[in-house]
């Protein structure tokens, strides 16, 4: 499931995570991230965004989160939380859609996964 606290709503909270946030790139996607203290049962928060500039429509802007947002309900336990609990680690970022086209689900949760374990490799060197 993808539950209402796992969402970053918080303006202060997104504020601060584009203003002081690291960023990378694979593509389609760039990742901003950033370590900030949680409540205690949570182990992140993400925001999904892509610019109305390039997908004009809504309905394909539309179309593009809904796969995002289950390629990341599908993966994130298996990937970056069992990470973040066992490191003890809390993060707010944001999986922002940088490609020009309509990727299919295969592709944007194969490039998803890929930037997921990318984000862990970040905090690998903070962890050690």
């Amino acid at each position: 499931s993808f539950k209402k606290e796992e969402r970053l709503c918080n303006k202060r909270l997104l504020e601060k995570l584009f203003h002081n946030g690291s960023s990378f790139l694979v593509y389609p996607f760039r990742i901003v991230h950033l370590s900030e203290p949680l409540p205690p049962d949570i182990c992140s928060q993400v925001v999904i965004g892509l610019s109305k500039r390039r997908f004009k429509h809504a309905v394909d802007r539309n179309l593009i989160k809904r796969r995002i947002r289950e390629a990341y309900r599908l993966n994130k336990e298996t990937i970056l939380y069992s990470y973040l609990k066992q490191h003890n680690i809390q993060i707010v970022f944001s999986i922002n859609y940088v490609g020009k086209e309509i990727g299919d689900y295969g592709f944007i949760e194969k490039k998803l996964v890929a930037a997921i374990k990318q984000l862990t490799k970040a905090y690998v060197k903070d962890a050690d």
